[in-house]
């Protein structure tokens, strides 16, 4: 069931990127190909996909909302260009490929990034939805994406490089940097689909363990993981003197913590049952996956 939705769903998002991404109109064309480059670079869609299937779970249907599971994608591949900068991170390499500043400049990579951010917020505009409801939506997302969000754990993470931070700091990091982004598409999902407050409740309790057990797992693949598989260099957090879940306990106690992570996602999901069915094998997923 797992691969087969996927796969479906995945199919569905990339020709609505496409179409969204609109680059025979572009006033640049340097620009767009630019936006193109990293955001049709392939990759998992797990934050549009989560958000389609969270509507599912509350009895919606996921194909409804790919507006804002687009708008979901341009922000999370606009965080993906920027880390990627030689002012952030400085990789060569994303999904295999060279990364935007590397063919395209930083200058125009940090323009592709804003570029994509900011199409994000009007293509969610595009979604049809009660305008309350839509707000509603607009709000979840901007406030994880921005100084409270994603933002702002990679604030965290950039002053934390050299240190050995504590691990409540650790975990506050990534919940801006990985986990608010999945928080609000799970959550945005829920909400576009008229969950209830029982329902949305259950459903953020799975996202915040879901972004832990992603998290955790992210900091084992770069020590055990295979560059060809991952599509970027392995070692870059001991590299970068980065704190890490493998670094602050051990590969053995990061492995018990991911899973934990997992199953407490599972146990929230149990309201739904075969509503849920994709976020549960998606979570369980999670820790044996390669990438």
């Amino acid at each position: 069931m797992l691969k087969a939705e996927w796969a479906a769903k995945q199919a569905l998002l990339e020709s609505a990127l496409e179409q969204e991404l609109n680059i025979d109109n572009a006033l640049d064309k340097t620009l767009a190909e630019s936006m193109r480059y990293s955001l049709m670079a392939g990759g998992k869609r797990l934050r549009p996909v989560l958000l389609m299937e969270a509507a599912e779970a509350v009895g919606g249907r996921g194909e409804d909302y790919i507006k804002a599971a687009c708008a979901l994608e341009m922000i999370h591949t606009y965080s993906l260009i920027h880390d990627d900068l030689p002012a952030m991170d400085n990789d060569d390499y994303r999904r295999g490929k060279l990364t935007n500043h590397k063919v395209y400049g930083a200058g125009m990579a940090t323009l592709a990034g804003d570029a994509l951010l900011t199409l994000a917020f009007e293509v969610i505009t595009r979604q049809k939805a009660e305008p309350e409801v839509l707000c509603r939506v607009i709000r979840e997302v901007s406030q994880a994406a921005g100084p409270d969000g994603m933002v702002g754990g990679q604030a965290i993470d950039m002053e934390s490089e050299g240190h050995r931070i504590p691990m409540e700091q650790l975990r506050k990091m990534h919940m801006g940097k990985t986990g608010a982004l999945f928080r609000a598409a799970i959550r945005s999902g829920a909400i576009l689909a008229g969950a209830d407050e029982a329902e949305l409740n259950a459903l953020t309790r799975y996202a915040e363990a879901f972004g832990l057990a992603f998290q955790i797992t992210d900091d084992i693949l770069d020590v055990v993981g295979d560059q060809d598989v991952i599509g970027k260099p392995v070692g870059s957090d001991e590299r970068n003197n980065k704190s890490t879940y493998v670094t602050l306990t051990s590969l053995e106690e990061a492995k018990r913590l991911a899973q934990e992570a997992v199953d407490e996602a599972v146990e929230a999901l149990e309201p739904f049952g075969e509503k849920a069915q994709f976020l549960k094998e998606l979570v369980e997923f999670l820790i044996s996956r390669k990438n």
